[in-house]
């Protein structure tokens, strides 16, 4: 939280003091970063030099928004978007995590859902919790807003894993090796009745066995499985954010994950009714 009416350099101390574990996870992360990017230079890995670069781009953007859009980040919601970037990025990416753990990028998905949901959910409160507007929202409707913000986000960043897989030949929707297949496209009869072919032991592309084996699918079950689990946290959180607003005041665990409009900010409007 920001003391208004504090120099500039006594303020800033002021907000460290107050956000400490925020800054000391935001140090360490940021000197990892700064470190890796200097070894990917040495390395002339200049695409995993750019890539630490932008996450230390994205770090800057929680204390944008507070400063910007007179936001209160929670210190909790805060931290886990730091360390959420930096297990995308750094470890997912740099360290092949998402390669090296399965289940790596399905924890990311479904913390992300959670995370959209929060974030609806705090538009929509704000906006709730304004005296200029005349009706207000009950938490069912606050719950199924913040659920359907998550599930667009969601299916807004397949989308674009979608456009980079086709667009510059990336994998970011990643392939399954499954061993039954079901398609009306191989019945010969074109009655639309679908052919399934059961135990797959191997798949030969140009007359080159691919060394699978199964059948190799091509981001379908990737993208089903993330939208899945972001389902899954949005749910969650939507019925988290149900119980907050029903309960106002009494829900100690959602506060930690729904950001607010400052103190000062809100001074400010009223004033300048």
């Amino acid at each position: 939280m920001e003391h208004p009416k504090l120099p500039r350099r006594l303020r800033l101390r002021a907000t460290i003091h107050h956000d400490l574990p925020v800054f000391i996870v935001y140090l360490v992360l940021r000197l990892i970063v700064v470190v890796s990017l200097v070894s990917a230079i040495l390395r002339k890995e200049y695409e995993s030099a750019f890539l630490c670069a932008l996450v230390l781009v994205l770090f800057l953007v929680p204390l944008f928004v507070e400063h910007n859009f007179g936001i209160q980040l929670p210190n909790t919601l805060e931290i886990i978007i730091l360390l959420f970037i930096f297990a995308a990025e750094i470890l997912g990416e740099l360290q092949c995590y998402f390669i090296q753990y399965p289940h790596w990028d399905t924890m990311l998905h479904t913390t992300s859902g959670f995370l959209y949901a929060a974030v609806g959910f705090s538009l929509v409160d704000v906006l709730n919790r304004n005296s200029k507007l005349k009706f207000k929202m009950t938490p069912l409707y606050m719950a199924i807003v913040a659920f359907c913000f998550s599930m667009t986000i969601g299916v807004l960043w397949e989308f674009f894993e979608f456009g980079m897989d086709r667009t510059f030949a990336t994998d970011m929707q990643k392939d399954t090796v499954v061993h039954t297949i079901s398609s009306v496209t191989l019945d010969t009869t074109n009655s639309n009745k679908p052919v399934v072919i059961r135990d797959i032991q191997s798949v030969s592309v140009n007359g080159e066995d691919l060394g699978l084996d199964g059948y190799l699918d091509i981001g379908l079950y990737d993208t089903m499985e993330d939208l899945f689990v972001n389902f899954m946290g949005a749910v969650v959180f939507s019925i988290i954010g149900y119980f907050y607003i029903k309960h106002r005041g009494q829900g100690n665990f959602a506060r930690q994950f729904i950001p607010t409009l400052r103190e000062d900010t809100d001074t400010a409007n009223d004033e300048s009714e």
